[in-house]
């Protein structure tokens, strides 16, 4: 097979893998008609998924919304303001359960969104119920959505509702009151740190990448990912077998790689990662060549020179791993930012990406 195959084969693997380990987090969001749902789903998430989403009936009154491309499925559940709510928790629990019981983890519910707008100043019967029932499988948060004032409601809701893990107040659009004073966004992000908090740590990739409301959230969550490949680049480097640790080292840099641009919800093929993966070897090659090559040559040295080259080369393929995977971090940090949470080009990637990096 040749060199051109092999990082082929390479890089569909690493892409195979990084999906797979992503995964996909369920989320589900409850509320009356009115309060909100369809429009906190859009500010938070990416691909208006409560537009343009696909919507499929898995009760009488909830829907189970996905979109190609984004790892979530929401659960948008109706119904509470009817006489027989009753019913609605009952389905719901029943769906809750089922999902619960699946041996795939992928399949279960991770957590609970209950809406409660602020302007009603009340939390009704159906709402402490759904909380208590939703509570024996699953993480809940209180989302108090239109908030303009508070007044104690936070506090009312809260002791209304004990077992959610916490309450959070938000407003997820901009309103121009009297006067030209203007109501900004608010707790969005909060929202975004509370629900990474309390799902299972391996849906915690799928979540920052679904989100587009914190870019700090994706970015935190690829540390981690940079953090680990650095981890295995020193075990590779450390490697007593002349060269071995190049061959090992490469593999690791493109999975993390992968596993970043995912995680922000970045939209990548076998192809955008197979020149991302070039452009980042043609950029950092010459720099730390030497410096491989050396540690390399010290392993054919019995010994000492064997230790000695081990731990240059370790130390160097950490740092060279570590470098690489943050610049590429702030890369995409940069652009998210700039587009509001919305994917960028794979050209501004680039582009952006082989300016850092010729900086470095």
């Amino acid at each position: 097979m040749s060199n051109t195959e092999d990082i082929a084969e390479m890089v569909k693997k690493a892409f195979e893998d990084a999906i797979l380990k992503r995964g996909k987090v369920n989320v589900l969001i409850a509320g009356r008609t009115g309060v909100g749902k369809s429009t906190l789903i859009n500010s938070i998430f990416q691909g208006k998924l409560a537009d343009t989403g696909q919507g499929r009936p898995v009760t009488t009154s909830t829907r189970e919304i996905t979109k190609e491309g984004i790892p979530l499925a929401i659960f948008d559940t109706r119904g509470l303001e009817m006489a027989a709510y009753k019913e609605t928790i009952t389905e719901l629990e029943d769906l809750v359960m089922s999902r619960s019981q699946d041996t795939d983890s992928k399949r279960h519910i991770h957590v609970a969104w209950l809406c409660v707008h602020e302007d009603g100043r009340r939390v009704e019967e159906a709402e402490i119920e759904l909380h208590k029932t939703l509570a024996k499988h699953m993480p809940v948060l209180g989302v108090i959505t239109k908030s303009r004032a508070d007044h104690g409601f936070k506090a009312e809701v809260q002791k209304l509702l004990p077992q959610a893990r916490n309450v959070v107040r938000v407003r997820a659009l901009v309103e121009e009151l009297d006067e030209g004073h203007v109501l900004s966004l608010m707790g969005l992000e909060d929202l975004v740190e509370l629900t990474s908090e309390v799902i299972p740590e391996s849906f915690r990739c799928a979540f920052a990448a679904a989100q587009k409301a914190s870019v700090q959230k994706k970015k935190n969550v690829a540390h981690g990912i940079v953090a680990a490949s650095a981890t295995a680049a020193a075990g590779a480097g450390a490697s007593p077998i002349p060269f071995s640790d190049a061959v090992i080292l490469v593999p690791i840099q493109i999975s993390m790689l992968a596993g970043v641009s995912l995680t922000f919800g970045l939209e990548i093929s076998t192809a955008f990662l197979t020149t991302l993966a070039a452009t980042a070897a043609g950029a950092t090659g010459t720099t730390f060549a030497g410096r491989a090559i050396v540690a390399n040559l010290l392993k054919f040295i019995p010994a000492g020179g064997t230790l000695a080259g081990g731990a240059i080369s370790a130390a160097t393929a950490a740092a060279l791993t570590t470098a690489l995977g943050e610049i590429y971090i702030a890369t995409l940090a940069s652009l998210f930012s700039d587009t509001g949470g919305k994917p960028p080009s794979s050209d501004d990637v680039f582009r952006e990406f082989m300016k850092r990096m010729s900086k470095k």
